[in-house]
């Protein structure tokens, strides 16, 4: 079944910032990341995008079949501002279609397909040159819901500290929180 959005969700068009500056997926900090930016849809779907750099390959001129998943990775988990529920990855099944060249911007739409109490169920897919270029990769993932707590209980204290000492970001993880 299908949830609602939830009223706090980023209004459809907003741009998702990073969740933090030096994660490999959206950080603009990261130096060799995939620097993902991400925009919240009409519904319950998310696009995304990035380029594909020389860092980024496997064989000789080549995406990386692992930073492919982790570009759907990251997309994927940016649903979960629109459902209002901190979320980690569970499962995440990709399908490769065909490669993707270095240079290339590859276009992502995440959806959710269902929720069923702390699980989360979504698919995308990803597109090399634009929303409407030749199909490259899917993915289907299971996210479980989670409490902001997972996040401090399980990191590094000083990344944690990072976090905590920067308002913006702070700001972002306390839209999180729900009054009981």
């Amino acid at each position: 079944m299908l949830p609602s959005r939830a009223p706090e969700a980023p209004a459809p068009g907003t741009p998702l910032g990073s969740h933090y500056d030096h994660c490999f997926g959206c950080g603009p900090q990261h130096p060799q990341g995939l620097q993902l930016s991400a925009v919240a849809g009409e519904g319950l779907d998310v696009t995304a995008r990035f380029t594909v750099r020389p860092s980024h390959q496997g064989g000789p001129g080549l995406a990386h079949g692992g930073v492919l998943t982790t570009a759907m990775d990251e997309t994927l988990g940016t649903l979960n501002w629109l459902l209002h529920a901190p979320a980690v990855t569970g499962r995440l099944e990709t399908d490769f279609v065909r490669p993707v060249p270095v240079d290339a911007e590859l276009y992502i739409r995440a959806w959710v397909t269902g929720v069923h109490g702390r699980k989360i169920y979504s698919a995308a897919e990803g597109r090399i040159g634009g929303p409407d270029g030749p199909v490259a990769i899917r993915a289907q993932a299971l996210f479980i819901q989670v409490k902001l707590e997972h996040f401090t209980q399980h990191g590094r204290p000083e990344d944690i500290k990072k976090v905590l000492d920067d308002s913006d970001l702070l700001k972002r993880s306390r839209a999180f929180e729900v009054n009981p």
